[in-house]
């Protein structure tokens, strides 16, 4: 081996790492499987993508990245008032509830419960670490060439990733 693999576009990279938030730990690969991404790809977000690039096999970084590089700052426009009484009755009428609705497009949204009313509840579809820091301890444990196929395709293909 003449020298020795660093992260950068178009590889393969297959990490460990948890992510805090506000001091508690929200993600973590541990106890599964490394992530593998296709570095340069637009896979994984860009302010951490940017701080990894040129790591080696076995190296560790702690890296924080500020809200607007992560998943952006919080939108105020991302927040809808929905009458009460188009809620199905199985879901609870509490703050922090998650649920799954359709835009017009028929595409499937997430969004959270931020308020109840009397007759409206607000719903938030900011992603919910929109606005926060995010700190990430991360560790590369593999590197390799991604293949024709990985970098046309922009995710990673191989055992346990189907089409």
């Amino acid at each position: 081996m003449g020298e020795e693999l660093k992260v950068k576009d178009g590889q393969v990279v297959s990490m460990e790492y948890t992510l805090k938030v506000d001091g508690e730990i929200t993600d973590s690969s541990e106890g599964r499987e490394p992530l593998e991404f296709v570095h340069g790809a637009g896979n994984i977000i860009p302010g951490l993508e940017r701080e990894m690039t040129g790591m080696a096999v076995g190296e560790s970084k702690d890296v924080l990245v500020a809200a607007a590089d992560g998943y952006g700052e919080e939108d105020e426009k991302a927040f809808m008032d929905v009458p009460r009484d188009q809620f199905p009755e199985e879901i609870p009428m509490k703050v922090g509830t998650e649920l799954q609705v359709q835009n017009q497009a028929g595409q499937p949204m997430y969004a959270r419960i931020d308020m109840v009313g009397d007759k409206s509840v607000r719903l938030d579809f900011n992603h919910p670490l929109a606005g926060r820091d995010l700190h990430f301890s991360v560790k590369v444990v593999g590197l390799r060439e991604a293949t024709d196929e990985e970098k046309e395709h922009g995710h990673v293909h191989g055992p346990g990733h189907g089409h």
